[in-house]
């Protein structure tokens, strides 16, 4: 018996039992997608959270209250003493590498005017906020070049909100209350969406020294420091632990690099996908046995044709060969059809929603092919050495 014989042989099987065949082949098809398509989504995520940092820059330190031991953190632990504008104009004013200051101060207020009102964000920061996010306006201006001390009442309200707030009417110079505040709209930022976390469509945005007053904070939320250059990230962060530690009296900040924040998101994400990966193998695994289950039923059916197979001379390796040709094959063609589906529905899922960059690494690709051949050759072992193994006289006894 040759081996194009053993090939014919196997497929002449294979579509004699065609509803079986094809369950078999979708056991593996379904565990191949799987495994493309959470690796795609895991990896999509990824790509999201980095993309959506890049976009802030690369040369970006983030001071919070508190001390945290854990490094990329986001700033959970106890907060002896305030951080307060006068630290962050320290910071602005004596450390040399740094280009440019925002504090920020957030929380949330009713806005209204006429007959409209609208629970939303407030953060209060300065100007440069606008520079160190990347943030354009539609229309008016951002908040002034002053002194973050000053206590103005300007206030920028992002797309959304002015649409939801003043309809098709142009808000520039309106006044509108914030809480039991009044403020006049000096600019509407343009359409930006949701960027790390802020949707900056539907945000107002006031002096941070106004804010804070507004807020009832005694400490800002954070720091946002923009240094002059990348490799100025190391110096910058010991030279702002060190200005504060000096006026504080205690080392109680935390100071992130934006890089050890996109570090510690790949970190988490690569984890899940690794796990939403091993999920999608052990269906894999499950389909063998159903492989195996299959070929088992196969080889108690076709006990005579064994049988004849061996009477006329068949060796015991070729029948091991038809057997695992059936096997090897049935896991081949899954594997194949899985990729195509899964590939198909990422690009569904991309073309669906385009901010989510979903591919899947090429690693898993070639781990769920390869798994899918060796899920069928290794299920399948047990019952094509079941069949070498039945006696020819035997076999040909049987009805």
């Amino acid at each position: 018996m040759r081996g194009r014989d053993i090939l014919r042989f196997a497929a002449g099987s294979l579509r004699g039992h065609a509803l079986r065949t094809g369950l078999s082949l979708l056991g593996v098809m379904i565990g191949v997608s799987a495994v493309v398509i959470l690796t795609a989504l895991g990896e999509g995520a990824k790509r999201y959270v980095t993309d959506q940092f890049a976009g802030l820059g690369t040369n970006l330190l983030i001071v919070l209250p508190g001390k945290t031991e854990t490094s990329g953190s986001l700033g959970i632990g106890g907060v002896p003493n305030d951080l307060t504008l006068d630290d962050a104009l320290a910071i602005e004013r004596q450390i040399r590498s740094v280009r440019r200051v925002a504090p920020l101060t957030v929380g949330t207020e009713e806005l209204s005017t006429g007959d409209r009102r609208r629970q939303m964000p407030v953060f209060g920061t300065t100007r440069s906020y606008l520079e160190i996010r990347n943030l354009e306006m539609a229309r008016g201006e951002f908040l002034p070049d002053e002194e973050m001390f000053r206590g103005g009442m300007e206030l920028v309200l992002g797309s959304k909100a002015a649409h939801e707030l003043f309809g098709v009417s142009d808000p520039i110079g309106a006044i509108i209350r914030v809480g039991g505040w009044r403020f006049r709209v000096i600019g509407v930022l343009a359409e930006g969406g949701l960027s790390v976390g802020v949707n900056f469509d539907d945000i107002a945005i006031v002096p941070v020294r106004t804010g804070m007053r507004m807020l009832n904070r005694s400490s800002l939320f954070r720091v946002v420091a923009q240094v002059y250059a990348y490799s100025d990230l190391g110096i910058a962060k010991q030279a702002v632990l060190d200005l504060i530690t000096e006026r504080h009296d205690e080392e109680d900040i935390t100071v992130l690099t934006q890089d050890a924040v996109v570090s510690t998101f790949s970190q988490i994400l690569d984890t899940l996908t690794l796990v939403v990966g091993a999920i999608g193998a052990i269906s894999l695994s499950v389909a063998g046995i159903g492989i195996m289950n299959v070929m088992l039923v196969s080889v108690s059916e076709r006990t005579r044709e064994i049988g004849l197979l061996k009477a006329i001379g068949a060796s015991e390796p070729q029948i091991l060969a038809v057997f695992l040709t059936e096997a090897t094959f049935i896991s081949t063609a899954g594997g194949v059809l899985g990729l195509i589906v899964g590939w198909s529905t990422v690009a569904l899922l991309v073309r669906l929603y385009p901010a989510l960059p979903a591919s899947a690494p090429l690693w898993a690709v070639v781990a769920a092919f390869g798994l899918s051949v060796a899920v069928g050759t290794i299920f399948g072992f047990l019952p094509a050495r079941r069949a070498t193994q039945l006696d020819p006289v035997t076999a040909l006894s049987r009805r």
